[in-house]
């Protein structure tokens, strides 16, 4: 806020007191504005935001008997748009007309009227000094943005692929209900001297950059509690826990981190709220796996299917079972596919089954099937199937 704005700024008016209020009256006024005018109290309000902001400003100054008198000194300098002169020739009262800008930038105020001419060839930033050069008097408390949570779910297999709504229970800072969110028993805390309600200070970084850090003494809230609410110890914030319902998308994978827009820890004095974060995990499944988008399945076929083809059953995870046809000579280890029976995407489309045949051996065979299986050996006897094996080892 520029000098002409805070002289021209009338604190009384803004806090409905005379000039020559009382401290209590002052005090009293402030916090009535305040409580009534509070952001926490008033949310998305931006008249009532505005009011709070002109109350603390104003209180910034009328609450501090120092401030106040420089600031009764600055505006007694001040008539109906100009300076008030002394007793001028021929018994008038003369008048300044000046540029306001020029008063501190060195500019000259001339005289008119019969008390003759004079002049300011320095300007008047002395005569404020004290009042101006304190970081800013017009500086006002910024909203703040909630801070972000992170959770943790778990979900079965069947629940990670097809989406699912889980409650989720969790523990974020919130405005504490006991002083409305303000940290004072009440309701009405005073700017922060040091930031100056900015809740941020600047510090030299070297080479001519100034860093800024959030502010010790408020915590970088820009205010601080004249009297600190028990609960939250003047901190404006507490625990809050609480029950949500979220969605969490089709298609999620084991250790995927979720992000919700706005759903983490309330902001303060009318800022936005924080996100939250949910950390997924995901239990296996003892039939499928995932790969991206597609589901996976072992399915163990007999010799005679793998070797003479024929129809199979394969099961899915939330349908009918699916029936895949083996072309003759299907070796163990080749992997098919079933279209549009794998986990859905984000678009709702669905990915594939992978099944990988597996030839079962069996341990255990009955003396018919053993003479068969012998039989079968010596039809084959000539054919080695190793053969291309050692060939290619030699390099041949």
């Amino acid at each position: 806020m520029s000098t002409k704005d805070f002289i021209e700024k009338d604190y009384y008016k803004v806090l409905g007191v005379p000039k020559d209020a009382t401290e209590a009256e002052i005090k009293k006024a402030y916090r009535k504005l305040a409580r009534e005018n509070h952001p926490d109290a008033n949310k998305g309000d931006a008249k009532a935001e505005e009011r709070f902001k002109d109350a603390s400003e104003a209180y910034d100054v009328l609450g501090d008997p120092k401030r106040r008198k420089e600031y009764d000194e600055a505006r007694s300098l001040f008539g109906a748009g100009g300076l008030r002169g002394g007793p001028g020739g021929a018994g008038g009262a003369g008048t300044f007309n000046f540029d306001l800008s020029d008063l501190f930038g060195g500019g000259t105020a001339t005289t008119t009227g019969p008390g003759g001419a004079g002049g300011f060839g320095g300007g008047l930033g002395d005569v404020f000094g004290g009042l101006f050069n304190r970081g800013g008097a017009g500086a006002r408390t910024q909203p703040r943005r909630g801070q972000d949570v992170e959770s943790e779910v778990t979900l079965s297999f069947s629940e990670a692929a097809a989406g699912a709504t889980v409650p989720l229970r969790m523990s974020s800072s919130a405005a504490c209900k006991a002083c409305a969110g303000t940290g004072d028993k009440s309701g009405t805390p005073r700017v922060c001297p040091t930031c100056v309600g900015t809740g941020q200070v600047s510090r030299g970084g070297g080479g001519g950059f100034s860093l800024t850090d959030p502010c010790v003494d408020c915590k970088g809230r820009g205010l601080i509690a004249q009297d600190p609410c028990e609960t939250c110890k003047g901190s404006g914030r507490a625990t809050s826990s609480r029950t949500m319902q979220v969605r969490i998308p089709a298609g999620v994978s084991d250790g995927q981190r979720i992000r919700l827009r706005g759903k983490g820890a309330p902001g303060e004095r009318g800022g936005p709220n924080g996100d939250l974060y949910v950390v997924v995990h995901v239990d296996k499944h003892p039939v499928f796996g995932r790969r991206g988008d597609n589901l996976t399945v072992t399915v163990p076929v007999t010799f005679p299917e793998a070797a003479l083809g024929g129809e199979i059953k394969v099961p899915t995870l939330d349908g009918p079972p699916v029936t895949l046809k083996l072309p003759p000579g299907t070796p163990s280890g080749r992997t098919m596919r079933a279209r549009g029976k794998g986990a859905t995407r984000k678009d709702g489309t669905r990915g594939d089954l992978l099944v990988t045949i597996d030839v079962a051996v069996p341990k255990d065979l009955s003396d018919k099937a053993r003479d068969t299986l012998e039989s079968y050996r010596d039809a084959t006897a000539g054919e080695d199937p190793r053969a291309a094996l050692f060939k290619a080892a030699k390099g041949d």
